[in-house]
């Protein structure tokens, strides 16, 4: 029997100007700012994959965990 995917739960924190606009703009479309942040981190995601900058998991290096 196979699982169904679970979605991810992220936390970030953003600069009172970028939550304006976001706030906004989610309002004019009638959605949730979490629907409208999730639809542009997705779009954001296939075009860094399309313009290469996001390489396929099969050419991706095993994850290393990064410094801050």
């Amino acid at each position: 029997m196979e699982l169904a995917p679970v979605s991810k739960r992220v936390f970030l924190t953003l600069p009172d100007t970028v939550y304006a606009d976001l706030e906004r703009w989610a309002d004019l479309q009638g959605r949730p700012i979490a629907n409208l942040a999730n639809y542009l981190v997705e779009r954001a995601i296939e075009q860094a994959k399309t313009s290469g900058e996001l390489p396929s998991v099969k050419e991706s290096k095993p994850h290393e965990a990064k410094s801050p």
